[in-house]
């Protein structure tokens, strides 16, 4: 699932943001948000909501963005994407990288042409940071050093990536508390900035003021989906099995035959990667339920502690019924006029 960093911003993203509005500037191009950890029922409630709105949904999801990748990504069901224009799910082959920058760019089209088609944009998904660089921009990274990362993925290969994290701790707190620990990719990233250039991700990130001052480019109703840690946990221990029951093991199998390389991204995500391991090494797959179950729980703890930093979250009850939710955020937006 997904991942966050700052090599998501090196592809020269542009920043391109709207000025805030005045009595002279246009209005800000208006957003509803439905954001929250994993198994809170965002996606399905975004199509509702949509029905209601005349919206149309943008996924916010590191890893629905793949095709191929169906039985461990939770994404809307074929009959229900069909009831409502989906934009940014099976973006892209699982070969390729896909980056906070395209998703930014992908997503800033996305917007554009569905308020061209006189409908809502409705964002739906647990990924902060791809959310972060939405609303707020992306701050450009310099070009790849690539000796330094060669050098930096052989310690990683000998040391192993929670070695490299650590070392990222003392260099760049604030990137490595954003970062989990077995994120080599990510770290190696920021290791490479903090170590190769004068400034640390973290400083861009505050000298530019991207994300801890600058301007929300749209209006956005920011609406957040929680449940009772308890019984969450329960419904990710549930849903991680289904997964394996919906066919996770066969699907890794065939993407990889398929070709596609196990050290890529989209095999990277919460899930994937276990199984990947588990065949790698030789050991049954389908014994990688506790350890997938132990990681999306992990997993969901940080979503909610990047969701309830975000300013302006109105966060709901997830347990309540689903036409009473509907029927709340709806008097949400109307009062957001």
């Amino acid at each position: 699932m997904p991942r966050s960093s700052a090599s998501d911003g090196e592809r020269g993203a542009r920043s391109s943001a709207r000025s805030p509005a005045s009595d002279d500037a246009p209005a800000l191009t208006r957003l509803l948000v439905l954001v929250g950890p994993t198994g809170t029922g965002k996606s399905d409630l975004a199509i509702d909501v949509a029905h209601r709105l005349s919206g149309e949904v943008i996924g916010c999801d590191a890893v629905q963005v793949y095709q191929g990748l169906d039985a461990a990504t939770a994404k809307p069901s074929p009959s229900r994407r069909r009831e409502i224009c989906h934009h940014l799910i099976d973006e892209c082959d699982p070969r390729q990288d896909f980056s906070l920058a395209e998703f930014v760019e992908r997503a800033e089209r996305a917007i554009a042409r569905i308020e061209a088609n006189g409908h809502l944009p409705i964002v739906a998904g647990g990924t902060g940071l791809y959310l972060r660089g939405l609303l707020r921009g992306i701050v450009t990274a310099p070009p790849r050093d690539e000796t330094l990362r060669a050098r930096l993925c052989v310690v990683a290969e000998r040391r192993g990536p929670a070695f490299l994290h650590r070392w990222l701790g003392r260099v760049d707190p604030p990137t490595a508390d954003r970062l989990a620990p077995g994120d080599r990719q990510r770290i190696v990233r920021a290791l490479e900035l903090a170590l190769g250039t004068s400034r640390t991700w973290s400083e861009r990130l505050r000298d530019e003021g991207t994300w801890a001052t600058g301007t929300e480019r749209y209006r956005a109703l920011k609406i957040g989906l929680s449940l009772e840690r308890e019984v969450l946990y329960r419904a990710l221990d549930a849903r991680v099995a289904a997964f394996f029951e919906a066919g996770l093991v066969d699907e890794v199998r065939g993407l990889l035959a398929a070709g596609v390389p196990p050290q890529a991204n989209a095999l990277k995500a919460i899930g994937y990667r276990e199984v990947v391991l588990a065949i790698r090494d030789g050991h049954d797959p389908a014994l990688s339920v506790g350890a997938v179950q132990r990681s999306t729980r992990r997993y969901a703890k940080r979503q909610l502690t990047w969701f309830r930093r975000e300013p302006g979250v109105v966060w709901l009850d997830a347990a309540d019924d689903r036409a009473r939710l509907v029927e709340r955020i709806l008097a949400l937006w109307q009062a957001d006029r």
